[in-house]
C-alpha cells in the first residue's frame, strides 16, 4: 500500500499512528522533497509545527528500520519562486503530483486539499480530526488542585505558582532539571492536542514563539532566537470565581446595568482582570445584552452563548469592522496592548458600543497615562467614563470620569477656564486626579491622598502651613526618592542649590534661586508640567527669597501708582481707579502683558507664573511698574 502524506497529516503525526495500530499494513511512505522543505523551513522560523513535523519523519524513519513500513523521498526540493506561492497551493500541487505520479493513495487531513485532490481523480484518505476521548495530557503531571501556572525552562528545575491569586507562591516541584528532549516531547504532544482536541486550538504562531489554547489552559512555548533557552509555561485558571465573589461589585453591577459604557478594568499583570472581565461579561449575558469578546490570545472562560473573537488578517481593525456589522450592546477587549487596540477601542465606543477593557496598569494615573499616550485628550471623557483598579484578585478602587469646563483645583492657571476630566473615587466622592491642558501638554495631576497618607498629614480643609518642616522620610512611602527626582529634574534649570519639602505624598514645594524661577516654569507651565506628569506629584515652585518672606504682604511698586499684594500661591495687582477696564503692563518704556481689571479693582496672578516671576524681578531691580488703559 502505497501512501503520500501531506505536511497536515505529517504534522498531526496520525501517520505512525495509523501505521502502529496496523491499518496500514506493508505501508510504503513515499515523502515529497517538498513537503521535507515545507517543514525545514518552519523549522527554521522558529515555528513549532515545523519541528513537530521533522520528528514525525524521524519516528517514520525508525519505523522503517523496525520494519514496520518503508519509507522513501521523491521529487526534487521546490525553487525559489515555488517557495513563495506556498501560501497559494504551490507546495500542495507539488505533493499531489508525486502522489499521482506513483499511483499513490494521497493522504491529508485539511479538507480542502482532499477535494482537490478527488477533483484531480486522485485516490484520497482523508483523515478527520478525532473527536473521541482524549487522555491526560504529559504536561498534566506537573499539576495539582493548586497550580495556577507551570514554569519550564531546560537545564532548570521546573516551578510553579500555587494558592490563589490573593496568596500565591512560586516554588519548585522537582530537583530534578528539565532537558531540551523532555520538553520538546511536551511541546510536540500539546501541539498535536490543539490541533486534534474541538476545545483546542494554535492562537498564535511567529518565529521563536507558539501560543496554544487547550481547553481552558494556555501554553505558551518558546525557542531560541525569541528566548534564550527552551520553555514552556502554562496557565490555567484555578477556581471558577463569580461575579458575587468579589468585594464591591455593587459599584460595578450599577454602572453595568444602567446601560452602554465605557470601563476599563486595570491591573498589574497576574491580578485577576481577565477573570473578573469575563465575569462581567456573563453577568451582561444573564441580564439579557448581546456580548462579544475581542481577544488575542483568546484565553476568557465565558458561556458558548458569547462569541470570542480574536485578530482577522492579523488586524483588531478588521475584527472590529465585521464585529460591528452583528449589532452587539457589549464589547469585552482583552488586551489594550498596541495603539491599534486603544484607537480601535475608542472608535467602538464613540459609535455607541458599550465596551470593557483591559489595560495593563498599576494605578489609575498609570492606565490614564497608557490611554491618552494613544487617544486625544478630547474624547477620554467620552471613551471611558469608568475604570476598575483591582489588586491580588479584588477591586480595590472605582473611579468615575467627570468632564467640564473650570479652573483646575490642583494647580495655578492663572485663572484661566479650561476643559477638565475629574477623576473621582467612587467610595469616597473625594476627587483624586484632574487631566487638562496646559500650554499643548496634558497634565495628570493628583489631589486627594492615598489613604496610607490620611492619617499622616492635615486634611485639605486644614492644610499645612508654608514652613512647615517635612515630615521625616521614613514616614512616607518612597519620600527620598521622589524628593532625590524632584532635585533631578528641576536641577536642569537651575546652577543652584534645589531645596524640596514634602507637603504630602502628593504636594511639595520646591525653593530655587529667584532667577531662575521662569525658566523652571517654562512658557505657561511646560516644564513644571511635564515634570509632574513624570513623577505624578504636584509641585510648587518657589523663589528662594520667598521662603522666609510672610504671606500676605502689600507693598507699592515704582512710584506708587500701582499696588501688589502678595500670598504664597497668589500676586494681585491692586488698580482701583481702573476697575473694569482692559490695560496694558509695563515696566519702565518696557510692554509686560494686558489683562482685564475686575470689577474690585485687581489683576490676579498666579504666583509661579512667568509674568509674576517678571514683574518681581524688574520691581527688584528698581524699575517703575505701570499700567495704562487700551
Amino acid at each position: 500500500m502505497r501512501l503520500v502524506p501531506d505536511t497536515s497529516v505529517i504534522i498531526d503525526g496520525r501517520i505512525t499512528f495509523l501505521i502502529r495500530q496496523g491499518d496500514c499494513p506493508d505501508a510504503e511512505v513515499i515523502i515529497p522533497e517538498a513537503v521535507v522543505a515545507e517543514l525545514e523551513s518552519q523549522a527554521n522560523q522558529g515555528r513549532e509545527i515545523g519541528f513537530s513535523g521533522l520528528a514525525e519523519l524521524q519516528r517514520l524513519d525508525r519505523m522503517a528500520q523496525e520494519g514496520l513500513c518503508t519509507v522513501r523521498f521523491v521529487g526534487a526540493r521546490p525553487s525559489l519562486d515555488q517557495v513563495r506561492l506556498a501560501a497559494g497551493g504551490e507546495i500542495d500541487a507539488m505533493i499531489r503530483e508525486a502522489a499521482h505520479e506513483h499511483d499513490a493513495t494521497f493522504v491529508t487531513s485539511d479538507r480542502v486539499q482532499s477535494e482537490v485532490a478527488r477533483a484531480k481523480g486522485l485516490q484520497v484518505q482523508y483523515l478527520r480530526p478525532e473527536i473521541g476521548e482524549l487522555g491526560p495530557l504529559g504536561i498534566d503531571q506537573f499539576f495539582d488542585e493548586q497550580t495556577l501556572a507551570v514554569y519550564l525552562k531546560e537545564l532548570v528545575p521546573p516551578h510553579a505558582k500555587r494558592g490563589t491569586i490573593r496568596d500565591a507562591r512560586f516554588v519548585k516541584i522537582r530537583d530534578q532539571p528539565s532537558s531540551e528532549h523532555e520538553l520538546i516531547a511536551l511541546a510536540q504532544e500539546c501541539l498535536e492536542r490543539a490541533k486534534r482536541d474541538p476545545d483546542g486550538f494554535i492562537e498564535h504562531e511567529s518565529r521563536g514563539i507558539t501560543i496554544l489554547q487547550i481547553g481552558s489552559m494556555r501554553i505558551a512555548i518558546a525557542r531560541c532566537p525569541f528566548v534564550d533557552g527552551m520553555e514552556i509555561t502554562a496557565v490555567r485558571p484555578v477556581v471558577d470565581v463569580g461575579l458575587d465573589d468579589y468585594s464591591g461589585t455593587d459599584g460595578l453591577t450599577q454602572r453595568l446595568a444602567r446601560g452602554r459604557s465605557g470601563i476599563l478594568i486595570a491591573g498589574a499583570p497576574g491580578v485577576g482582570k481577565t477573570t473578573l472581565a469575563q465575569n462581567c461579561a456573563t453577568f451582561l449575558m444573564e441580564n439579557g445584552v448581546i456580548v462579544k469578546t475581542m481577544e488575542a490570545p483568546r484565553d476568557m472562560q465565558v458561556p458558548d452563548l458569547i462569541s470570542q473573537y480574536t485578530a482577522l488578517d492579523g488586524r483588531m481593525e478588521a475584527t472590529a469592522e465585521m464585529v460591528m456589522l452583528l449589532r452587539p450592546d457589549y464589547v469585552v477587549y482583552d488586551e489594550l496592548r498596541r495603539t491599534e487596540d486603544f484607537r480601535v477601542f475608542a472608535d467602538m465606543r464613540l459609535a455607541g458600543v458599550g465596551m470593557i477593557g483591559v489595560l495593563h496598569a498599576e494605578d489609575v494615573h498609570a492606565a490614564l497615562l497608557r490611554f491618552l499616550s494613544r487617544v486625544d485628550f478630547g474624547t477620554l471623557s467620552r471613551v471611558v467614563d469608568t475604570i476598575v483598579i483591582v489588586e491580588e484578585g479584588e477591586i480595590a478602587h472605582i473611579y468615575d470620569l467627570e468632564f467640564g469646563l473650570r479652573v483646575p483645583d490642583s494647580i495655578p492657571c492663572n485663572g484661566a477656564v479650561t476643559p477638565v476630566v475629574t477623576v473621582v473615587d467612587a467610595a469616597t466622592g473625594l476627587t483624586a486626579l484632574e487631566v487638562f491642558r496646559y500650554d499643548g501638554e496634558i497634565v495628570i495631576m493628583p489631589l486627594s491622598l492615598p489613604e496610607s497618607a490620611l492619617e499622616r498629614v492635615p486634611s485639605r480643609a486644614e492644610p499645612a502651613p508654608e514652613r512647615a518642616p517635612a515630615p521625616p522620610a521614613d514616614e512616607w512611602n518612597g519620600g527620598r526618592q521622589i524628593e532625590r527626582e524632584l532635585q533631578r529634574e528641576i536641577g536642569r534649570f537651575t546652577d543652584g542649590p534645589v531645596e524640596v519639602r514634602m507637603l504630602s505624598d502628593t504636594k511639595a514645594v520646591v525653593y530655587i534661586d529667584d532667577k531662575d524661577v521662569p525658566a523652571a516654569i517654562g512658557k505657561g507651565g511646560k516644564n513644571v508640567a511635564a515634570i509632574v506628569n513624570r513623577i505624578g506629584v504636584g509641585i510648587d515652585i518657589r523663589a528662594r527669597s520667598e521662603s522666609a518672606a510672610p504671606s500676605g504682604v502689600e507693598e507699592e511698586l515704582g512710584d506708587g501708582a500701582i499696588r501688589i499684594r502678595t500670598d504664597r500661591r497668589h500676586l494681585a495687582i491692586i488698580a482701583p481707579e481702573q476697575s473694569g477696564r482692559i490695560v496694558d503692563v509695563f515696566a519702565g518704556k518696557e510692554y509686560l502683558f494686558t489683562a482685564t481689571v475686575n470689577e474690585n479693582g485687581e489683576i490676579h496672578l498666579a504666583r509661579t507664573s512667568s509674568i509674576a516671576q517678571e514683574m518681581l524681578k524688574r520691581f527688584t531691580a528698581g524699575e517703575v511698574i505701570r499700567m495704562r488703559p487700551v
